[in-house]
């Protein structure tokens, strides 16, 4: 089994011993991304759609570094701190995705790291 960490600097940088995405049987497995600013390693201001389009624009910064666009994602786990910015939240993702519908769960949960209000990751089918 062929396995490999990818990393960018378009992203922010893990906050924990983890990666920022792993490539695998085919797959890549992009890691939970908050709404953080990769240059200053801080949450963006602006509430939970700021942070929602940085979560998803750090992703897909990961995923192009592993040579995979939007299209290719397959599914997508969405935490959010308060399920009533869920409305809010999914035009956004709208948005990131256009006309691609993945797989998807979204979940509440109790908090977020950085006490953020999102995060997203996602699994893409890698050529």
């Amino acid at each position: 089994m062929k396995v490999r960490t990818i990393h960018t600097g378009r992203a922010p940088q893990a906050v924990g011993p983890y990666s920022q995405a792993v490539w695998a049987h085919g797959f890549v497995f992009v890691s939970g991304q908050l709404g953080l600013d990769p240059e200053s390693g801080r949450l963006v201001p602006g509430g939970v759609e700021a942070e929602a389009r940085q979560a998803l624009g750090n992703a897909g910064e990961i995923l192009a570094a592993a040579g995979c666009g939007r299209d290719d994602v397959v599914k997508v786990t969405v935490l959010l701190r308060d399920m009533g910015d869920f409305a809010a939240v999914n035009a956004i993702y709208a948005e990131f995705f256009g006309g691609h519908r993945p797989a998807r769960a979204a979940f509440a949960v109790a908090g977020l790291p950085l006490d953020g209000r999102i995060e997203v990751e996602m699994i893409a089918a890698a050529g």
